[in-house]
């Protein structure tokens, strides 16, 4: 393209950075941003056309490293982090116990144990006789005095770069930061690339011409009813228009692959006499854990790290029976002939609200009105903060269903779970593998094979435990599963990654729809 055609190509935001800046000068999106007042995205668009037109080059890419401070942080800098607030506590009130300190202070008891915990290894605080914390009058390590003083900078900006903190600083900071899942730690530690541009040799020619040609980026691109009132448009310099230019394609809508894929397997459950079920995405942990007969102190829910809700933080009530029984299922087993998990049940803990993490929670609210016999199903959209990978996200679907009957058992389970492994994603490697559930027994894992990213777990089932049906009113043998649907649609649309069903890139999204 010979330089008057090109200039005749170039935007207003491109024109000015060749008229303001040579080859030896350093561009950044930021640079732009504070000297020609581009937003961000401008800067971004004038690099990448620039880019394109050859007329600038990729000098590096610098990684930077921030912390910003998380609600709790500002919250730590307020009221001082809970090892501060415990020593105060105890140093003005004497001895207490762990609970006691944790309802003073109106803190988590994981998060008083945990502070405790480190207080006591640094020799600040220790426990007597009585199961009595008191403070040893050793003072605080030097990391809670640089965290207290971290916390007060951060509250005045907001973020913290690293390059401005010390070594000792920047070894505190990143014990108190998480890069994802931030709601429980102080910091949020975020990195960011900018990238360092300058201009090539032919954009000295370019400006050149565009100086000769009196072309300087401030050309109307249009005209305005403020500029016809007031009669300004008469001094202005229109830019040009290129006739030659396609027109835009009309592209006729069509309906989201996965969004087909998931009104298939609707359609196919209700057409084998399913009844679709559905539920809120925001659950207490009652139903997402305590009526699954998940104790509340396991560690089995630790592969349902949930979302919790910050306002408000608990529902006002569960309903009756369903809380009594479940609480008596979990200390004594109640009436199911178990002997329970022998605990104090928490009922205040029970109300927490959380985002939904797994889908059986609509099939413990469907058995308390479920008809027997009776087959039900639903897909519900979960959240679970996971590794986000070709076969994990941390926002996924599930299709759960249930099916209750005086006949139903593990070889009826096992047809349905061919069923979906076969009919429904497309699979033919297919093999069943022993699982644990809190709330079945036996469990079920069904895994199948993907051609490129070879066996991965579709889900699990089992039938439901008697701890589960009999708080809820059943006395009938219920199947129960949870399966991925979306790892299904990996197998059914010929996908080799999750993150693909989610694609921001409308033409793959197309040429899948046109397959």
């Amino acid at each position: 393209m010979d330089t008057q055609t090109l200039i005749k190509n170039l935007h207003p935001l491109e024109v000015k950075v060749l008229l303001s800046y040579s080859d030896s000068d350093e561009l950044t999106a930021e640079r732009l941003q504070k000297e020609l007042e581009y937003k961000e995205g401008h800067a971004n668009q004038a690099f990448s056309w620039l880019s394109g037109k050859g007329l600038l080059e990729l000098v590096r890419k610098e990684q930077h490293i921030y912390f910003e401070l998380t609600d709790l942080g500002r919250s730590y800098a307020e009221k001082g982090t809970p090892e501060q607030r415990i020593v105060a506590f105890l140093t003005e009130s004497g001895a207490h116990t762990l609970p006691e300190i944790a309802k003073a202070l109106q803190l988590e008891n994981k998060d008083v144990g945990s502070a405790f915990g480190q207080l006591s290894k640094d020799g600040v605080a220790a426990m007597n006789s009585e199961k009595k914390a008191s403070v040893t009058g050793a003072p605080f390590p030097e990391r809670v005095t640089i965290t207290a003083s971290l916390l007060k900078k951060a509250v005045q900006t907001g973020i913290l770069d690293k390059t401005t903190l010390s070594d000792t600083e920047s070894a505190v900071i990143q014990s108190l930061a998480k890069k994802r899942g931030a709601a429980d730690a102080p910091f949020r530690l975020t990195e960011r690339e900018t990238a360092v541009y300058r201009l090539s040799a032919k954009a000295a020619d370019v400006a050149a011409a565009l100086r000769q040609a009196g072309v300087t980026g401030n050309e109307l691109g249009a005209v305005t009813s403020q500029m016809l009132i007031s009669g300004s448009w008469k001094q202005g310099t229109f830019r040009g228009y290129n006739i030659s230019v396609p027109p835009a394609r009309i592209i006729p809508g069509r309906t989201n692959p996965y969004v087909s894929f998931l009104e298939s397997v609707k359609d196919k459950l209700c057409s084998l006499g399913f009844e679709e079920f559905d539920g809120p995405l925001v659950e207490t942990e009652f139903w997402n854990s305590d009526a699954l007969f998940m104790p509340q102190f396991h560690a089995a829910r630790d592969i349902h790290d949930a979302y919790y809700v910050k306002n408000p933080t608990h529902a006002k009530w569960i309903d009756e029976p369903f809380l009594s029984n479940v609480a008596a299922a979990h200390e004594n087993g109640g009436n199911t002939g178990s002997r329970g998990w022998n605990y104090s049940f928490d009922r205040d803990f029970t109300r927490r609200l959380i985002l939904r993490s797994q889908g059986t929670v609509l099939s413990a609210h469907q058995l308390a009105t479920a008809k027997i016999p009776g087959k039900y199903f639903g897909i519900a959209r979960c959240f679970r903060y996971d590794k986000v990978d070709a076969t994990h996200l941390s926002d996924f679907y599930q299709t759960e269903g249930i099916v209750l009957g005086e006949e139903v058992n593990l070889k009826t389970l096992l047809g349905f779970l061919e069923m979906f492994a076969v009919e429904i994603a497309g699979a033919t490697d297919v093999k069943y593998v022993p699982g644990y559930f809190p709330f079945t027994e036996p469990s079920i894992e069904v895994h199948i094979k993907h051609p490129v990213l070879g066996w991965f777990e579709l889900g699990g089932s089992g039938i439901f435990r008697p701890e589960v049906t009999k708080a809820m009113g059943v006395n009938v043998p219920v199947l129960a599963w949870g399966i991925g649907i979306d790892r299904m649609a990996l197998m059914a649309l010929g996908l080799n990654d999750l993150r693909e069903l989610f694609s921001y890139d409308i033409e793959q999204v197309r040429l899948r729809k046109a397959k």
